[in-house]
């Protein structure tokens, strides 16, 4: 039957299979996320990363608490899933409810926290200079440099190179939304992994048998 102790086993060892897979998603969502940024440590995105090696470490409890029915195992396992189905839910949430000016807060943010050689990185590969018409340094010669390439006339002192945020708007919105989108997928079906752990926990071991009746009065097993 469905709800018997092997189903129940395996369909918990293969949610946390999947759960370690999924965990590496999240990593490599969190890592594109971060680099479609490139310059805008945006905590929120770093969170989902996060998230991402939290379950593949609580997936490996589960395995182990699953394969060996281990009750202390598996209680962990449920208040630390659990508490993690929080954690990424709301994370996710605000990935996916952070409006356009929120976004450019915290990719400011972001930029004003980098070294200048990030910064000149970002600027020599989208040809701008500065975050936005206010940000541009005038204590290095990064934009000097840049300047050469986004003007006719290096000398021109009107010429401005355009600054990155227009460079980057897109991309910002595209890693919340991406980073969002996966983490409030993956996170209701942990629920589903606490409620099977949770009934899982609960049922015998058809396997096991007592001392009683493994060495009885009479010396019969039954």
């Amino acid at each position: 039957m469905c709800g018997g102790f092997t189903c129940s086993k395996n369909a918990l060892i293969a949610l946390n299979i999947l759960y370690v897979l999924v965990g590496f998603l999240l990593i490599g969502v969190g890592v594109y996320g971060r680099a479609a940024s490139i310059v805008t440590d945006l905590p929120i995105v770093s969170g989902i990363l996060a998230c991402g090696v939290i379950l593949i470490l609580i997936s490996m409890l589960g395995l182990a608490g699953a394969v060996r029915h281990h009750q202390v195992m598996l209680f962990f396992y449920m208040i630390i899933l659990f508490l993690l189905f929080l954690i990424q839910f709301s994370i996710a949430s605000s990935c996916l409810a952070v409006n356009s000016a929120q976004q450019q807060e915290l990719a400011e943010q972001g930029w004003n926290n980098v070294p200048n050689s990030i910064r000149k990185e970002v600027q020599d590969t989208f040809f701008c200079c500065g975050f936005n018409s206010t940000t541009i340094s005038t204590d290095d010669t990064s934009c000097d440099i840049i300047k050469k390439q986004c003007c006719n006339d290096p000398f021109d002192a009107n010429c401005q190179c355009p600054p990155c945020l227009p460079m980057l708007e897109d991309k910002i919105d595209y890693a919340f939304k991406l980073c969002g989108s996966v983490g409030i997928f993956f996170s209701f079906t942990e629920v589903i992994a606490v409620f099977i752990a949770r009934r899982y926990r609960n049922q015998h071991d058809p396997a096991y048998l007592p001392a009683r009746a493994v060495f009885p009065a009479r010396g019969y097993i039954y």
